[in-house]
């Protein structure tokens, strides 16, 4: 049994986490962290990770930037593991991160997926073949009309994924209506789609000559990235210091 400590427990991600959490026999959340508590979990909540005085496993932070920081030292401190969610961290907070690491194991990943972080290793082959067989590369993705950054972070790890299998060789093109010219081999288009309540939907598109390879992914509730989350937790107990990500949980 995995024990662990929710980090922004009383946010939506926290909520739901605990709920996927409860209907699991292999994970037991035994205490969160948040600002706010109403009394509706059935663990002690604590306004600190330094007030909390519960052992644990692993702890899974789902909460914001402004936090992250004490996140960090309690878990340095204590040696705790850290499955590392919230983004928009500064650049000092991310070399925070790196320099933790080397008293405690670590995981960040741009998306906690286990399908897109399949898809990350799929797409690695899938360039290696495709690419010098003369196939251009374009990326769509499409998230609801709040999300405020473009294109996406999993939009970008996918590109990246892509290209290092390549060298690092493509450029990456966001907007060609400036534009008058054939589309260059070496580049990587990323297009953005905001509407609705898409959750979250990406788009691999290999064209080549008289033929269309596209991967796709789509995720149909956030619920995804909890259980990611809590697999990702249960890897990450017990594991020694170091940068951990997706990849190593999934194998």
């Amino acid at each position: 049994m995995t024990k662990v400590i929710m980090h922004g427990c009383n946010g939506k991600m926290g909520q739901m986490i605990t709920g996927l959490a409860a209907a699991d026999e292999e994970i037991e959340i035994v205490a969160g962290v948040d600002a706010y508590d109403d009394g509706r979990n059935a663990y002690p909540v604590f306004k600190s990770m330094e007030l909390c005085n519960v052992e644990a496993d692993a702890v899974i932070d789902f909460s914001t930037a402004q936090a992250v920081d004490g996140l960090l030292d309690y878990c340095a401190e204590k040696g705790l593991p850290c499955v590392l969610c919230t983004t928009g961290l500064s650049e000092a907070q991310l070399g925070k991160v790196k320099e933790v690491s080397a008293r405690t194991a670590i995981l960040k990943s741009a998306n906690m997926s286990l399908g897109i972080n399949m898809l990350l290793k799929l797409l690695k082959e899938a360039a290696g073949i495709l690419a010098p067989a003369g196939f251009d590369i374009e990326i769509v993705e499409k998230h609801h009309n709040l999300k405020v950054d473009a294109p996406s972070g999993t939009a970008l790890a996918l590109a990246d994924s892509i290209n290092e299998e390549l060298d690092n060789a493509y450029e990456y093109v966001y907007d060609r209506s400036g534009r008058r010219q054939k589309r260059p081999k070496k580049e990587i288009g990323l297009s953005a789609v905001r509407g609705g309540t898409i959750v979250g939907d990406h788009d691999v598109i290999f064209a080549g000559p008289d033929e269309v390879v596209t991967f796709s992914h789509t995720a149909y509730s956030k619920a995804v990235f909890g259980k990611g989350a809590i697999q990702a937790a249960k890897f990450l107990a017990g594991k020694p210091a170091g940068m951990y990500d997706m990849s190593d949980v999934i194998g």
